[in-house]
């Protein structure tokens, strides 16, 4: 029997690696964790419009990280239907194709698959407000249809997912081919990268716009890498919090980089690059009586590829007055987060959640990953080195160990390969 990597639920488990999880990293994949290397029998086609792939490599998201350290949000709680198998970052080879599927997908083709759930993929007729309208990753009919609840690949138990022996099945309005010349570690790299183009085709793209991107992990590395590759000619500023992260953001066409600074020697860094500077020689930053400095002026964009607490409420503060904030990381539950700054600089907050249609400056419309596999063709194997910690799915602990420690091990994404 094949075996793969399996979210349960339990609620006192849950509790137990959410509580200790930050004194206790171990327990998150150990016996009292909420996953199990188990053996699990192959899924099966939801219908004839189906197909069923043998995943190849598939990457560990923070999403996925997220979930087993029972850190995030309880908001999505209700919209995955367990056991299920993680793994929504994913190439693989199709092996089984329904009898419904179109001719172009065949037994033995590359393929990556966004693993949105959408109505499309449910067989739900009509489709509701967000998939009529392309917006497929914002699917309201994500308990409906024809397989069991769930936002994505990797969170339904009717699906599979990536980190498994057991194979994923996916509809055929999920699959994008792969092109001969990209390999498995930059497709792998698609639908992480859609979201970061989804993002950074949010932001101003002239040449006299300032962007400033909190965090070099890897969604903030291939949110720069986006910006650049959609034509992007503004000012990048970025932060990184380990040298590798410096000296990748860089290569992948940051400007200038800032290693981690207390709040207020950050603000100063940024103003002294946006205009922000003030004519007292305080570069625009202000102490107020308590709580963090207070900053006038700051970027045009910012993109916050981090999605703590820290980060949030640092993005508000260096956006400058009626700029845009785009919320790119996942962001759990903020606290201690003051919003005066987006109230009082009348901000434009956009969050970005995977991807859907992009319209881009020559007049064509496309799917984000269709894009994001067009960049990466283009690309010159620029992100190839972004997977640089791959591991057999046997060795799933110190996989994940290394991941909840990425940046300061010099890794960018982990990558389970599936024999």
């Amino acid at each position: 029997m094949p075996k793969a990597i399996r979210f349960f639920r339990s609620v006192p488990r849950w509790l137990l690696v959410r509580t200790c999880f930050p004194r206790w990293r171990g327990l998150s994949t150990g016996a009292l964790s909420c996953i199990e290397l188990a053996e699990t029998a192959p899924p099966p086609l939801p219908t004839p419009e189906w197909v069923r792939i043998k995943t190849r490599l598939s990457g560990v998201c923070g999403s996925d990280l997220a979930a087993i350290a029972c850190q995030g949000s309880p908001y999505f709680s209700p919209f995955v239907s367990t056991p299920f198998v993680l793994g929504h970052e994913l190439v693989g080879e199709i092996v089984e194709v329904g009898a419904k599927v179109p001719v172009q997908w065949r037994a033995g083709m590359r393929v990556v698959i966004e693993p949105a759930l959408s109505c499309a993929v449910r067989g739900v007729e009509p489709p509701c407000r967000p998939c009529a309208a392309g917006e497929y990753a914002h699917c309201e009919n994500i308990l409906q249809g024809s397989i069991k609840g769930g936002i994505q690949t990797g969170y339904c138990a009717s699906t599979g997912g990536g980190w498994s022996e057991a194979t994923v099945v996916a509809h055929h309005c999920q699959l994008h081919a792969v092109p001969p010349a990209l390999s498995d570690e930059e497709a792998v790299l698609a639908e992480p990268f859609s979201c970061a183009i989804h993002a950074a085709l949010k932001a101003p793209r002239g040449k006299d716009a300032t962007l400033l991107v909190l965090g070099s992990g890897t969604i903030g590395l291939l949110t720069v890498y986006a910006y650049r590759a959609a034509g992007g000619q503004g000012r990048v500023l970025a932060t990184a919090r380990f040298p590798c992260q410096a000296e990748m953001a860089e290569k992948l066409g940051a400007n200038e980089i800032s290693p981690l600074r207390p709040p207020g020697e950050l603000y100063r860094w940024v103003l002294e690059r946006t205009a922000g500077a003030s004519s007292d020689g305080q570069a625009g930053v202000y102490q107020p009586e308590i709580g963090k400095p207070v900053a006038l002026g700051g970027a045009d964009c910012v993109l916050d590829c981090v999605g703590s607490s820290q980060s949030i409420d640092d993005a508000m503060r260096l956006t400058r007055p009626r700029g845009t904030l785009v919320l790119t990381g996942m962001p759990g539950i903020a606290v201690g987060v003051d919003w005066t700054s987006v109230w009082y600089k009348a901000l434009c907050v956009q969050g970005s959640y995977a991807y859907g249609w992009e319209t881009l400056s020559d007049g064509r419309t496309l799917k984000t990953m269709q894009l994001a596999l067009e960049f990466l063709q283009k690309s010159g194997g620029a992100l190839k080195p972004l997977v640089n910690r791959t591991f057999p799915l046997a060795e799933y602990r110190a996989a994940l160990a290394g991941a909840f420690d990425a940046g300061r091990n010099g890794a960018f994404k982990t990558v389970f390969e599936v024999q």
